[in-house]
C-alpha cells in the first residue's frame, strides 16, 4: 500500500529454503530472500556432501552481513566436516569482506547461517563443487583418498595435498588406512611422495608404491606436503589416509583442574590413532580424573577384552607406570585418582570402526 515502504525485512515465508543437505557434485546456495534483506532471528545450516575421497571446495560471490569487530550479532561459520566444534571451525565472517575459498578436509563441509533481532543485509551468495585431487587443508584433522577410491585411480594423475597452516602451530601425524598402488623398482611409475613442509622443496619423507602401507609418518613443521602420480596405464586401489595435528591429540596438562575429549568428539574420532594426554601438577597434588561421557568401539566378542580401540590410564607419565584402568564400549568408569602427581591416559583407535569417543574432566588434589 502507499508509504507502507519496507521498514524491516520479511519474516521468512514458506517456500524458502534455509539450509538442508546438498549432495550434488557442485551446487549454489544463498541467504534467505537474496539479494533482498535477509530475515531476523534466523539460522541456516547447510550440509555439503560430495563423494568420499573429494573435498568440497568453497567460494562466495556476495557476502554482506552486519558489522561487529567480534562477528557477535549477524554471522557466517564454515566447518570442516559436520561438526560444529572448534576443532573443526575454519573461520567466522560478518561485514561486507567475504571469505576467502576454502577446501576442505574432508568429503563434508557445514555452513552456518545467524542472523539477531536488529539490522538486516543483502547476505550472501556461495558456489561450491567437489575437487577430486589434492587441495588445501587446513583443519586439525582430516582425510586425504586418490581420485576414484576405492575405485582404480586414473592414469596421468597428479594431486598435490598441502596441509596444515591455519591454527596449528605442531607437528602432523599421517596414517595410512589402505594402499595398493602401482609397484616397480625405486617407485618410477605410480607413487606417493611426502615431504616435511609445504613445497616439494621440503625434505622428503618417503617414496612408496606397491601394496604396502607406508609406515605413519609424523611432520617436524606444522606442514606436510602429499604428492601423488599415476604414469599412463596400471593401476590399483589407491590409497586412504588419515592426518591429524599432534596439538589435539598428544598434549601436557599442568592447570590444577581442567577438560578434554577425543578428537572430534562428540563426532567419531578417525581410526588409526594413537593420542596421549599427560597430567604433570606440582609436587605433593594428586590427579583426579571424572569420565564424562564414553564410548568406544565394544569389546572382542572372542577374547572379552578391549582388544580393538581402547583408553588406558597410568599411574605417571608412561606407559610403564601401573595400569589404573582401561576401558572400551559404552562404560561409565568410576573415577579414578593417581597416587602421586602424574597421570598418563592413551588412546588407542584401529584401522576400522569408530565410535563418539569421550569426554574427561580432572582435578588436583592434596
Amino acid at each position: 500500500s502507499p508509504g507502507k515502504g519496507i521498514s524491516q525485512p520479511p519474516l521468512c515465508p514458506p517456500g524458502i529454503k534455509c539450509g538442508g543437505v546438498l549432495s550434488a557434485p557442485s551446487g549454489n546456495f544463498s541467504s534467505p530472500n537474496f539479494p533482498g534483506p535477509y530475515p531476523y532471528e534466523t539460522e541456516c545450516m547447510w550440509l555439503i556432501v560430495v563423494a568420499e575421497g573429494s573435498s568440497v571446495l568453497l567460494s562466495f560471490s556476495h557476502f554482506e552481513l552486519e558489522y561487529h569487530a567480534a562477528c557477535a550479532y549477524d554471522y557466517l561459520q564454515v566447518y570442516n566436516g559436520a561438526a560444529r566444534d572448534r576443532g573443526n571451525l575454519l573461520g567466522t565472517f560478518c561485514g561486507r569482506s567475504p571469505p576467502p575459498p576454502f577446501a576442505s578436509a574432508w568429503h563434508v563441509m557445514a555452513v552456518v547461517f545467524h542472523s539477531d533481532r536488529h539490522v538486516a543485509k543483502r547476505g550472501f551468495a556461495a558456489a561450491y563443487r567437489k575437487d577430486a585431487c589434492g587441495g588445501q587443508l587446513t583443519g586439525l584433522s582430516g582425510e586425504i583418498a586418490s581420485p576414484r577410491y576405492p575405485e582404480s585411480y586414473p592414469n596421468d594423475a597428479e594431486c598435490r595435498w598441502s596441509i596444515g597452516g591455519a591454527g596449528g602451530s605442531g607437528p602432523l601425524t599421517l596414517v595410512f588406512a589402505d594402499f595398493q598402488v602401482e609397484g616397480g623398482q625405486g617407485c618410477g611409475f605410480d607413487y606417493v611422495v611426502l615431504f616435511d613442509g609445504p613445497t616439494t622443496a621440503a625434505p622428503c619423507l618417503g617414496r612408496y608404491c606397491g601394496s604396502t602401507r607406508p609406515p605413519r609418518t609424523v611432520s617436524s613443521a606444522p606442514h606436510l606436503l602429499v604428492l601423488f602420480k599415476s604414469d599412463f596405464n596400471i593401476g590399483g586401489r589407491g590409497f586412504k589416509a588419515h592426518f591429524y595435528s599432534a596439538g589435539e591429540c598428544q598434549e601436557v596438562f599442568t592447570a590444577i583442574k581442567g577438560n578434554f575429549s577425543s578428537p572430534r568428539y562428540p563426532n567419531f574420532y578417525p581410526n588409526n590413532l594413537k593420542c596421549q594426554w599427560s597430567i604433570h601438577l606440582p609436587p605433593g597434588y594428586r590427579v583426579k580424573v571424572f569420565f564424562l561421557d564414553m564410548e568406544l568401539e565394544d569389546r572382542s566378542s572372542l577374547t572379552g577384552s578391549c582388544d580393538y580401540d581402547r583408553l588406558s590410564a597410568f599411574d605417571g607419565s608412561t606407559e610403564n607406570g601401573s595400569l589404573l584402568g582401561q576401558w572400551c564400549g559404552r562404560e561409565s568408569p568410576a573415577p579414578i585418582t593417581s597416587r602421586h602427581n602424574q597421570l598418563l591416559l592413551v588412546l588407542h583407535t584401529d584401522r576400522n570402526m569408530a565410535k563418539r569417543g569421550f569426554s574427561i574432566t580432572y582435578v588436583g588434589g592434596k
